[in-house]
């Protein structure tokens, strides 16, 4: 059976945290999806950054990258694919925004799945029920902060109910098809073949082992020629990339850092997980804190001075030898509307880019923290039209490598660190095992 061609439109450049040896592109232009499609890897990501935009820019990117989609697939003679709407596995995002926008453009699903299991970060779920795990409990996800996101909150862990929830009533809790663990583990084929009208399913997931077995009925159905769409987290993609281990050890990755020199980390994420892990990071050998006060991004005649003073502490603590990590403040602000917060998140994801490109040229390697913060890492602070992946350097945290002609950062290896995933001391333990600390 040939491998279909898996196709990801990453809302932020964290969903290849469980592969590997692929392309994540920065540009959806027709030439730039032609080199994922050539690639030899069976799958390669868009990184669109649409959790970061509101619904009508996001729909306006999807769109517009699968019109550009349509059009590569024709020119590569693309016979067999799989698109997936990768997403936030604690169901933040723009869902149903996306895969409508998905289903408008390439058309003629006969399903879309909502597949949210993410292991590496103890997300599971069990009968439809949606669980992250918080201080080694299973916690229903409604529950927990991110339910309480002031752009994507939502008030159901069962996902037939968030389903309806997030489609305003457009798809019934009763009509939406779950796929259990004691079904998914005898074998689904007959049912996925049975699907059609872009029906609506949720899928479980307790291990990697049940998403394993799903995706070896769900080639078999797409083989079969049933057309199915994809919303899901980054353990899905394990499955059906069917990748070997990666070349070198996630414990061995700091061999790509350049000249044995130390780096340097930009935290944008503000989660409470990202502010533990921040806090254990500066107890560490020969990491500085350089904090950012976002409030002082409120006024623009503040911002030149602020990163003045941001550059010259960065190329201080780098000439002493030590690692620089530039961080914003930790409180929220709060603003009167979505759009207002989500347009200051680009003035600070801004800034943090200024930064980035000011950083000297000799670091040896980059770690970036935040989904939204490493998307504009990639495709602002570093300008990469593409990026290789080498693989994980902790369970989760992707590290990528820019090309060797790079104008500024050539070979420079970058961590792409989701801001909800790793215990306490993950950032810390990236950090040592890059500069040999370990």
């Amino acid at each position: 059976m040939p491998q279909p061609k898996i196709i990801v439109l990453d809302d932020d450049p964290t969903g290849s945290q469980t592969v590997h040896s692929c392309l994540l592109l920065m540009q959806w232009d027709v030439e730039t999806l032609r080199l994922g499609l050539r690639d030899i890897a069976p799958i390669f990501f868009v990184l669109t950054n649409t959790r970061a935009l509101s619904p009508e820019s996001a729909t306006a990117i999807t769109r517009l990258a699968c019109v550009n989609l349509k059009q590569a697939i024709a020119l590569e003679n693309i016979q067999e694919f799989l698109v997936v709407s990768r997403s936030d596995s604690t169901l933040r995002g723009h869902y149903p925004v996306e895969t409508d926008a998905i289903a408008a453009e390439l058309g003629n699903f006969d399903a879309h799945f909502l597949v949210p299991a993410f292991f590496e970060g103890g997300r599971k779920t069990i009968d439809s029920i949606h669980y992250l795990k918080v201080d080694g409990v299973d916690v229903p996800v409604h529950e927990t902060e991110f339910a309480r996101d002031s752009v994507f909150g939502y008030s159901h862990s069962y996902l037939p109910d968030y389903v309806a929830e997030k489609t305003q009533g457009r798809i019934k809790a009763d009509q939406v098809e779950r796929f259990l663990l004691p079904e998914i583990r005898v074998g689904v084929l007959d049912r996925l073949l049975k699907l059609q009208n872009n029906q609506c399913a949720v899928v479980d997931g307790e291990t990697q082992a049940d998403l394993d077995r799903f995706a070896t009925d769900v080639l078999a159905a797409a083989a079969g020629g049933k057309r199915f769409l994809f919303r899901s987290a980054a353990s899905w993609l394990t499955a059906l990339a069917q990748l070997p281990p990666q070349p070198i050890a996630s414990e061995a990755m700091a061999r790509y850092v350049r000249d044995g020199q130390p780096g340097a980390v930009i935290v944008g994420s503000h989660v409470k997980k990202t502010t533990e892990q921040l806090a254990y990071l500066l107890k560490a050998p020969n990491a500085v804190g350089v904090e950012i006060d976002v409030q002082q991004l409120l006024e623009v005649s503040n911002i030149d001075r602020l990163l003045q003073a941001t550059n010259q502490q960065t190329q201080a603590i780098h000439a002493e030898g030590k690692t620089p990590v530039i961080y914003t403040s930790r409180s929220e602000l709060q603003f009167d509307t979505i759009d207002d917060r989500l347009a200051f998140g680009e003035t600070v994801s801004g800034f943090l880019m200024a930064v980035l490109r000011s950083l000297p040229e000799t670091i040896g390697f980059l770690i970036s923290k935040g989904g939204i913060t490493s998307n504009d890492t990639l495709s602002k602070g570093l300008a990469l039209n593409s990026a290789f992946l080498l693989g994980q350097v902790l369970p989760g945290v992707s590290m990528v490598r820019t090309d060797g002609d790079h104008g500024r950062f050539p070979n420079l290896p970058v961590v792409i660190f989701p801001g909800n995933v790793g215990d306490a001391e993950g950032l810390a333990t990236v950090y040592k095992r890059l500069s040999n600390q370990e």
